[in-house]
């Protein structure tokens, strides 16, 4: 088990993410790039909307403003983002 907030990243966001294009050359730019975020630690296509889920974890509010502004926003392909944060967690696998 590890614990998150030793590692800095106390702060978990859940994304839905759409993109612009669906050619097979932008998605797998987009996905190659995205992946390699430091601060995605799930990321996964879905079937219809949203294109993409993701879980982030990041140290605080402020670094979370900042990777979804210059990074993941900034990206050319995205059209939409949707930030959930988590009130409680009942159950997880983690």
């Amino acid at each position: 088990v590890v614990d998150s907030e030793r590692l800095g990243r106390g702060l978990e966001v859940l994304l839905d993410v759409e993109i612009y294009a669906q050619d097979s050359a932008t998605v797998q730019e987009f996905e190659e790039t995205v992946a390699a975020y430091e601060e995605i630690v799930e990321f996964r296509r879905m079937y219809g909307r949203p294109d993409y889920f993701l879980r982030v974890r990041v140290a605080d509010h402020v670094a979370y403003e900042a990777f979804l502004t210059s990074r993941l926003m900034g990206h050319p392909a995205v059209l939409r983002v949707e930030s959930h944060l988590t009130m409680k967690t009942l159950k997880s696998d983690d």
